[in-house]
């Protein structure tokens, strides 16, 4: 192929491609509904999910409504709805996604795709006990006036027995950079909100929090 040919179709191929995650098909997926209800007392709040004691993983722990990014969903967003709506016992007709947030990349080769919405008044509520001990809602403005407590956590890499030091400049001696992620711990009624669902939680607060209506509330 001559050189003019190869930059062209070097060219095109990069034109056309946009940008993702590197090596995303090696991650797991999910994706989370921060779901907005309109409360007894007119107020709007964010609804959570205490997950049941019965589950593998996580269990007893605060979450969103979310789960598996599955082959025959036909995109993160379809994900996140469905599964809201197999936690909460709703249809989809009740809820409204009104935007996508920040893609979360975790440890432990994960991504979360988040989305807010919103579950239409009057909406009956059956969730799927299964998964679900119980759920409770916090107002928007009580969120907006809580100061997370921040504490800091460290990771660092650990080579497997069989890794060449021999190929990697230094050896054993090499330098590995540190990850340092915080952990936002948010306390409202003996409910503890912490790790991935209180960095969703953080992230949606800071995009709501310049509107007119909430500018009264100081960042957290």
């Amino acid at each position: 192929m001559k050189s003019t040919a190869t930059v062209r179709a070097v060219t095109e191929r990069l034109r056309g491609h946009k940008c993702g995650i590197l090596g995303h098909e090696q991650y797991v997926k999910t994706a989370v509904l921060v779901p907005l209800v309109q409360m007894q007392d007119g107020e709007f709040g964010v609804l959570f999910e205490k997950r049941a004691a019965t589950l593998r993983r996580q269990a007893g722990e605060i979450c969103f409504p979310g789960g598996h990014v599955n082959l025959d969903d036909a995109d993160t967003r379809t994900a996140a709805v469905r599964e809201t709506c197999e936690e909460l016992g709703v249809d989809e007709g009740s809820i409204e996604v009104v935007g996508d947030l920040d893609v979360l990349v975790g440890f432990g080769q994960l991504i979360v795709y988040p989305f807010a919405g919103v579950i239409a008044e009057g909406t009956k509520l059956c969730p799927n006990q299964a998964e679900v001990a119980e759920v409770f809602t916090v107002s928007l403005e009580r969120l907006l006036q809580a100061k997370p407590d921040v504490y800091d956590m460290t990771f660092t890499h650990t080579p497997g027995d069989d890794f060449p030091y021999h190929l990697v400049p230094n050896g054993r001696q090499y330098r590995w950079r540190q990850g340092h992620v915080p952990q936002l711990f948010y306390e409202f009624d003996g409910y503890v909100i912490w790790g991935l669902t209180a960095r969703i939680l953080a992230h949606f607060l800071d995009l709501i929090r310049e509107l007119p209506e909430f500018t009264a509330h100081p960042r957290a």
